[in-house]
């Protein structure tokens, strides 16, 4: 099969790493980016999971695209080790909905050293939709 994709039409969608230093601000940031003139904002995993598959923002569905995350190296260190426990503890604290067992499983995992960490989330979530390509800066 003969791929005739360029990636000079490619859309280019940047993500500023300097504009956030928390989950909740990387969704702020990607909301901004992403879904700009629409009413509904990213607030979960899934919620950007989601919007990946386009339709509903800046790009249509399947449409060949490429993220450039600047800083990713700051945005490494603001959502790792730190912040992804946090956001496990909290979730656990909360309790219902969230699923505490699994919750707890992977701070487990995240404290030997085997977890993920959000920044690793979010990459894979970005790299599990084969129209998108990520460029971490």
């Amino acid at each position: 099969m003969l791929n005739t994709s360029n990636n000079n039409t490619r859309k280019m969608i940047v993500i500023h790493g300097g504009h956030f230093s928390s989950l909740q601000e990387f969704y702020e940031e990607v909301s901004s980016v992403l879904m700009k003139d629409t009413d509904w904002k990213v607030g979960t995993l899934d919620g950007f999971d989601d919007i990946l598959y386009g339709d509903f923002g800046v790009f249509e569905n399947n449409e060949e695209i490429v993220i450039v995350w600047k800083e990713s190296g700051k945005s490494k260190e603001d959502l790792g080790f730190i912040a992804t426990r946090e956001f496990y503890e909290n979730k656990i604290r909360q309790g219902k909905p969230f699923n505490v067992e699994l919750i707890q499983q992977k701070l487990d995992d995240l404290n030997t050293g085997k977890g993920q960490t959000l920044f690793e989330i979010l990459v894979e979530i970005i790299e599990s939709h084969a129209n998108i390509s990520l460029m971490l800066e």
